[in-house]
Formats: structure tokens, C-alpha cells, sequence
């Protein structure tokens, strides 16, 4: 199988991936934004919420203060018994001898607007600056002293309007003080005795919403990108099946986008097989047509009696046949007419090893291949069998390395010989191109071999390559071939 690199890799490098993460990442912004929005909004009204609601508040505070205030000294203490009594009233209100110390909840942007908005107040209406003003949890919540606590009060005192079982609402605790011996003390709830809780409003259940949400819009764009995306993907497999040389038509199906590239791609099939075909058989024709002259030119000049011009005729004569002849070979070798099938290229350097150890030839093979490649057997058989020739006849012997894997096949041929120039190394597989004069015994003489060896390895999708060995006398023909 696939690594899993490898697929990332090529899925990040696919239209389809590219994409999708565009999508991913789109879709996520967009959901980050309107939250983002969403959650200053939710800040903003509930800083508006508290702000209202604390307005009225700080009033009644205000005329509870100032109506304790005014009353004398000796019937403060009769009220207070006479609310406590009666159960307790919104406010929980005691005249203490002492500053009950409170402590304070920690400081939030909704604790900060209450305290603001009371010192606001009772400073317009009561001229009071300096108000104790504080949050305390009611389980530690200190009354009448600092060593009482509201917990240990009767329940007729102050629990029903400050406690809310079993939860703990915070109590707001105002203290003022009235006398240089006495603070007024008023502990009460909010009207919404929760708003200071820090539960972020980014829960786990919309967490899963947003998640659902992005997985879903991400599902419904992978359908609409594969639809959209799957034929340029047939496109590209039916241009390479063409390159390889197995001409099939596309389904002209689809939008009508689609339909309008896979009708132009296949007329341009069409036009390109038209032409190779004329360009078979106009090579064939020709070949065919110049062997009756050449013959009749050769009749003709082995009548002359002079020597020279005779046999500078013939050996001009030679050299066109020659030309013929190798025009023909090229495109004949090189537009086989085969259907792809699995190749055991490894059982068919095992033969060209018997069949050069038979003439005294060296055939190294080193590596091995893993899996039968599919490409045409009689091409792949001639790609291989002139660049061997080439090695065995340049070097003596030949080393062939196979490096097999999932993506391409590698053929490295080394031989012994001379090498090539550095200027030269690409010139070589231009037709009729041979860098030594006497090629006596070559198969490939006329310099058709190498171009022959390219045609058809590109042919394949591949190609081939020619460099010297580093640090050693030889040069190394590379074949690589793709496994799809």
C-alpha cells in the first residue's frame, strides 16, 4: 500500500486537495468570525443587561440607606428585630458595631459595572464617596460580626431571601458607616442572582454544533469538488494513455463544459492518430518507392568502366540506402503496435544475460524486481536491447541495476567504455548521429540505437539518460519508467 506521506503528499498536490483545504479553512474562518461576533455581542448585552438591572437596584439601596439613616437611634435596632421577625425582607439588614470584613470574589468586567453604577448612585443621591462595597460567596458570607457567619443564623433571619439551595449565588454586601460606632450593613441578591458565573458561553454542545456544522458543509463540498474534479482526472489519464500510444475515446458526458473539452480532446485524438498513420505510411511508401531506383542506379553505375566513379557511386548509393532503410526501422521500432500487458522486465535481462554469456559477453544484474511492470513487451524488449548492445559493444560488459518501488521503475545500464562528452551527452540521441567512424559489427550502426531507446521509453511516459560515471572510466544509461 501507499504510505500514508505519500498520499498526503499527492492529495495536497491534487486539485481535489487543494481545494478542500481552501474549503476547511474558509469554512473555519467564517465560523471563527461569527462567533467572534456572536460572543462581543453576547458581552455587550449582558453588560447592558447588568447595568439596567443595577440601576433600580442602587436606588432602593439608596432609599434604604437614607431611610435608616433619618431614624433615630434607639428604633433602629426595633426595625431591624421587627424585619427579622417577619422573615426578612429583600434587603438583609443589621446595624453593626464594626466593619464586617468580606471576602471579596475576584474582580470580573459584570462585578466591575455593579460596583460602578452603586457608588454612582449613592454618591448623587446621598452625597456618600467612600461605600464598602463587595461580592462574597454565601457559604462564607460574616453577619452582625466577625465571628458570625449568615450560615449560623436562624432561617428566619436571612435565609430565604439570600439563600438559593442548592446552589450559592453570590451576595452583593453594602456597609455604610452611619455613626463613628455603627455601619449600616445591607446584603442582598441580584435579580439574576447568576449573572457573575464564569461558564463560557462556547460550551461543549456548541463546540459540536460548529464541528458538525464544518463537517457537514466539508461533506457536501467533497461530493461537488469530486464531480467536478473526477473528469479532469479521466482527461489527464486518457492524455497519458494517448502519449503511451492506447488511443481510446472519451465519454463525452457531464456539464457541458465537460462535454465541450472531452468532444475537443477527442478530435484531437483523432487528428494526432490520422497523422502518425500518414506518417507510417508515408515513410513506408517511401522507403518502397526508393528501393527501384536505388537498385536501377546501382545496375547502372556497376556498368561504368571507370573504377573511381564507379565505386564513389556505389558507395554513395550504399550510404542512401543506408538512410532509407534506418528511416524505416525508426518509425517501425519506435510505433509498435502492442497492447500494454505486465511486463517481467527481470525474466527478459535474464535472457539478454544467457544470450550475451553464448558470445562471450557480461551481463551484471543486481536488484530485483518487485512487480511485474505493464507496458508493451517488444518495445520495452528493443529499449533494453539497444542500450545494452551499446554498453556491451563500448564496454565489453554491462552492469544493470533495478530500483524498484510503488512510484516509477529505474533501469541504470553501466558499461566500461569510454564514455561520452560532456557536450555531446544529449546530442547523441538525435537520429543518425555516431561519434566514431568505424562501426563494423555494431547492431545499431547507423546511429538509430539511442533515439530509438528515448522514443519509446517516452512512449511509456518515461525517458531516458546518458552520464559518465563519476571517478571511473564508463558511462551509465538511465531508464525510468512510471508505475501508473
Amino acid at each position: 500500500m501507499m504510505p500514508i506521506q505519500s498520499k498526503m503528499r499527492n492529495l495536497l498536490h491534487s486539485l481535489s486537495g487543494q481545494i478542500l483545504i481552501v474549503m476547511t479553512f474558509g469554512v473555519a474562518l467564517a465560523q471563527f468570525i461569527s462567533s467572534s461576533i456572536w460572543l462581543k455581542q453576547l458581552e455587550a448585552d449582558a453588560k447592558q443587561n447588568v447595568k439596567e438591572v443595577s440601576q433600580p437596584m442602587a436606588f432602593r439601596v439608596a432609599s434604604t440607606i437614607s431611610y435608616f439613616s433619618s431614624l433615630p437611634k434607639s428604633y433602629r435596632h426595633i426595625v431591624i428585630d421587627q424585619l427579622q421577625d417577619m422573615g426578612g425582607t429583600r434587603f438583609f439588614v443589621t446595624v453593626n458595631k464594626e466593619e464586617i470584613l468580606i471576602n471579596d470574589l475576584p474582580n470580573s468586567p459584570l462585578k466591575n459595572i455593579v460596583i460602578e453604577e452603586f457608588r454612582h448612585t449613592l454618591s448623587k443621591q446621598l452625597g456618600i464617596t467612600d461605600p464598602k462595597i463587595a461580592f462574597s460567596s454565601p457559604d462564607d458570607l460574616h453577619v452582625i460580626s466577625n465571628n458570625i457567619k449568615l450560615t449560623d443564623l436562624p432561617e428566619r433571619w436571612g435565609h430565604h431571601s439570600l439563600l438559593v439551595k442548592p446552589l450559592a449565588p453570590p451576595i452583593l454586601v453594602i456597609q455604610i458607616e452611619i455613626n463613628e460606632d455603627e455601619w449600616l450593613y445591607l446584603a442582598t441578591l441580584m435579580p439574576d442572582p447568576y449573572f457573575l458565573e464564569g461558564a463560557s458561553p462556547i460550551s461543549a454542545e456548541r463546540l459540536f454544533s460548529l464541528a458538525a456544522s464544518i463537517i457537514t458543509v466539508l461533506i457536501l463540498s467533497l461530493l461537488v469538488i469530486r464531480r467536478v474534479t473526477r473528469p479532469l482526472a479521466t482527461l489527464a489519464k486518457a492524455a497519458e494513455q494517448f502519449g503511451q500510444g492506447d488511443w481510446r475515446p472519451m465519454q463525452e458526458i457531464g456539464s457541458t463544459e465537460v462535454r465541450n473539452t472531452a468532444h475537443a480532446f477527442n478530435d484531437m485524438q483523432i487528428r494526432l492518430q490520422r497523422y502518425l498513420n500518414d506518417r507510417e505510411r508515408l515513410f513506408a511508401s517511401i522507403s518502397h518507392d526508393l528501393k527501384t531506383p536505388i537498385t536501377r542506379l546501382r545496375l547502372r553505375a556497376e556498368m561504368l568502366e571507370e573504377d573511381n566513379v564507379r565505386d564513389a557511386m556505389i558507395r554513395d548509393l550504399e550510404d542512401l540506402d543506408m538512410l532509407v532503410k534506418g528511416a524505416l526501422q525508426s518509425v517501425k521500432e519506435t510505433d509498435i503496435h502492442e497492447n500494454r500487458v505486465e511486463v517481467n522486465i527481470q525474466n527478459m535481462l535474464l535472457d539478454m544475460q544467457s544470450s550475451a554469456a553464448l558470445a562471450h559477453k557480461i551481463i551484471r544484474i543486481h536488484g530485483e524486481l518487485k512487480t511485474p511492470y505493464i507496458g508493451k513487451p517488444f518495445a520495452i524488449k528493443r529499449c533494453l536491447g539497444n542500450l545494452i548492445d551499446n554498453a556491451l559493444y563500448y564496454g565489453t560488459s554491462a552492469t544493470v541495476y533495478l530500483d524498484d518501488n510503488e512510484e516509477r521503475l529505474c533501469i541504470r545500464i553501466q558499461d566500461e567504455g569510454p564514455g561520452i562528452p560532456k557536450d555531446k551527452l544529449d546530442k547523441v540521441f538525435q537520429p543518425y548521429t555516431r561519434l566514431t567512424s568505424d562501426h563494423s559489427g555494431h547492431p545499431s550502426g547507423m546511429g538509430l540505437g539511442l533515439s530509438i531507446a528515448r522514443n519509446i521509453a517516452r512512449a511509456h511516459g518515461g525517458e531516458v539518460t546518458l552520464r559518465n560515471l563519476d571517478n571511473a572510466k564508463g558511462l551509465e544509461a538511465v531508464i525510468k519508467l512510471p508505475r501508473h
